[in-house]
């Protein structure tokens, strides 16, 4: 039978791992072993979140698990055999018996909490998004029309992707961005490996996913294709154009007084072709002749 004071250690043993927790989970351990493998360099709020949860859950699972190990242990050098004489049988510890009870439920509560919580602030919408656009997918390629952003007869403005050319998606830093995605026939998913997110694109309107994310770094972020939807898979890729909100608007207009996405891109002094393609080089990248020179 396993003593009363080895119950009361073992609940001392495990506030002290639930501080060890909050304080490493509070001091940059995730930074200091390289994210535990979450991918890092996240561009959003929201991806910082999930990056948070993540040290957190592996924080947890390193601390209950190094407790275990240290009890299986403890009990292997404590209660090895020192005779021949049968120890004392006994049917139930309860002590013990509650602390391997409500301990990981208590683990898992908080787990749970933490993951809800995350998953609800990410999947978030807004009332009144600043910037909306529609994500058009299809075999092999991107549309992105900008909903707010009427044309010539009354259309919203777009970026179209061709099979000479990959589709660049501008966005403005520091604005609420919706996300409205649709295909034009299986299902695809987009994905920008920054956001550290991703959504399915489903044919039909009923199907339509919808998210929001706040990007809050400039830059050239390579998109992709996350859904296995055919032969030319992996060539369907995209560069998210993070700009600042006076540049984006800049480009929306130049767009609606009837530019191309690369004559518009100029306009704001930004490469006018997609840059971003590693690590498939599809050979649709900047050329240094210009636009219209080829690929």
């Amino acid at each position: 039978m396993v003593p009363r004071s080895a119950a009361v250690r073992a609940a001392g043993l495990g506030a002290v791992g639930v501080a060890l927790v909050a304080l490493l989970a509070g001091c940059g351990v995730g930074d200091a072993f390289d994210g535990f493998g979450w991918p890092k360099g996240g561009i959003t709020p929201q991806a910082q979140r999930m990056y948070d949860l993540w040290i957190g859950s592996v924080v947890a699972a390193l601390v209950v698990g190094f407790f275990v190990w240290g009890l299986i242990f403890w009990c292997v050098v404590r209660y090895r055999k020192k005779g021949d004489e049968l120890p004392a049988q006994t049917r139930f510890n309860l002590p013990i018996e509650l602390i391997y009870t409500v301990v990981p439920f208590l683990v898992i509560a908080v787990l749970f909490y933490y993951t809800a919580v995350v998953q609800t602030d990410v999947s978030r919408l807004s009332r009144n998004p600043d910037v909306r656009v529609e994500v058009v997918a299809f075999q092999w390629n991107w549309e992105f029309r900008y909903l707010d952003a009427p044309g010539s007869g009354g259309q919203p403005v777009s970026t179209l992707g061709t099979s000479d050319s990959i589709p660049v998606l501008v966005l403005p830093v520091g604005r609420r961005i919706r996300f409205e995605e649709i295909s034009k026939d299986v299902i695809h998913s987009f994905w920008v490996p920054e956001l550290l997110f991703k959504r399915d694109v489903f044919p039909g309107e009923i199907a339509r996913n919808v998210f929001e994310v706040t990007i809050d770094r400039e830059g050239a972020y390579v998109g992709r294709c996350a859904e296995l939807c055919g032969s030319y898979h992996s060539m369907m890729n995209f560069e998210l154009r993070a700009v600042s909100p006076e540049e984006y608007q800049r480009f929306i207009a130049a767009k609606q007084a009837g530019r191309s996405t690369p004559e518009a891109l100029q306009m704001i002094g930004e490469s006018p072709l997609a840059t971003t393609t590693q690590p498939f080089d599809t050979k649709r990248v900047q050329d240094p002749r210009g636009p219209g020179s080829g690929s």
